[in-house]
């Protein structure tokens, strides 16, 4: 409401003929959210350094050249020093962020063109993974975004496993205005990813799709899921009675022998604390009809996937070995990028605010300092 309070009061200046007046303080909360933005992007990547050495990086700001590398070439990934020292002037697509990628800059790919700050790259990087984002595309409709043709506003928002981009309104279903996600699966790699339908019917965020009036009722009921739900933190549905739930299941094991009958009640004690409970199994055995949509997921959501033997065997045959790091998470890329950025550099203006005591802050703040 105070955003919009002040659009309308410089719309109304501006309509008068008269300069808008903005405070520092105006001035300070647009340059902290532009400043958020940039980090949102760039955090953790360095703008001078390429980061082939680097090796394939854990998670990084990628760019794709269509100067260089066009539709008709193979798709290549450029680290953000080399947009500025190797292809400036050039079109490029900005492709956010991408995991366990490593610089394409100067090799194979680029034909003739070296990298200005580091040439000595191998001629493929085989590790790499690429789709039509490279190329401009995006989501199951493989169009430009933003897209001259299209009318439509829709946000784009990023799959976590595949890492492509979608038009909200082509993921079959969006999360309620009222409840906070933080990371997406679309219908495509929920599909490759079958398991992850017993989590988001015990921990995912409930989705919106298009219903009948008779199946409304049915719909709202979400499993497990209390009329008193706890957002702090864009945390998941919680209640009571989980602690009690996994206390009083039967104890189930993706690897667990059976016991010789002879053995006394000792060992059995023991090797029942030693056995690590499926909680997948556990999951699955509420889980709801599948659904041909994308699925939302709350903050913490990656810690609470099972660690058994077989769920590890099974994240490592599909691949998504990377679901179980925290650390994987493009809001802890951006944490990072912000507290990189915070001890490398610090705004002369707070550093000149801190000089000064409570009444002059305020008197400068709020715009009615003299010397401005």
């Amino acid at each position: 409401m105070a955003a919009s309070g002040q659009g309308e009061k410089r719309s109304a200046e501006e309509a008068a003929g008269e300069d808008p007046v903005l405070s520092l303080l105006d001035v300070l909360e647009e340059d902290d959210a532009l400043e958020d933005e940039a980090c949102a992007v760039l955090g953790g990547s360095d703008a001078e350094k390429c980061s082939y050495p680097e090796g394939y990086v854990k998670r990084q700001a990628l760019y794709a050249c269509n100067t260089c590398s066009p539709r008709s070439q193979e798709p290549a990934g450029i680290c953000l020093a080399c947009t500025y020292k190797c292809h400036e002037g050039h079109q490029l697509y900005e492709l956010y962020t991408k995991r366990n990628f490593r610089c394409d800059c100067g090799n194979a790919k680029f034909k003739q063109m070296e990298c200005k700050l580091f040439p000595e790259k191998e001629n493929l990087n085989t590790g790499n993974k690429y789709n039509e984002n490279f190329f401009g595309l995006y989501c199951t409709c493989k169009r430009p975004y933003p897209d001259p043709e299209d009318e439509t506003p829709d946000e784009m928002i990023q799959c976590i496993v595949c890492e492509d981009w979608f038009h909200a309104r082509h993921l079959g279903a969006v999360p309620p205005e009222h409840l906070e996600y933080q990371e997406m699966v679309c219908q495509c790699c929920m599909d490759r990813c079958s398991f992850l339908w017993a989590y988001s019917s015990k921990i995912g965020v409930p989705a919106v799709t298009k219903i009948t009036p008779a199946e409304v009722e049915e719909d709202v009921k979400v499993d497990d899921c209390p009329v008193e739900t706890t957002k702090a933190q864009n945390g998941p549905c919680t209640k009571s009675e989980d602690v009690k739930e996994e206390q009083t299941a039967p104890s189930t094991s993706c690897d667990q022998k059976p016991v010789n009958g002879d053995a006394s009640n000792s060992i059995k004690t023991e090797m029942k604390s030693e056995v690590k409970s499926c909680r997948l199994q556990e999951y699955q055995e509420h889980q709801k009809p599948r659904a041909n949509t994308a699925t939302y997921w709350p903050s913490n959501w990656r810690s609470k996937l099972c660690r058994c033997d077989q769920c590890m065997k099974m994240y490592a045959d599909l691949e998504v070995l990377f679901l179980l790091d925290e650390n994987d998470t493009v809001q802890a890329y951006e944490n990072k990028g912000k507290s990189e950025e915070a001890q490398e550099s610090r705004d002369p203006l707070m550093t000149a605010l801190s000089t000064m005591n409570r009444i002059q802050q305020v008197e400068l703040i709020s715009g009615k300092c003299s010397d401005l």
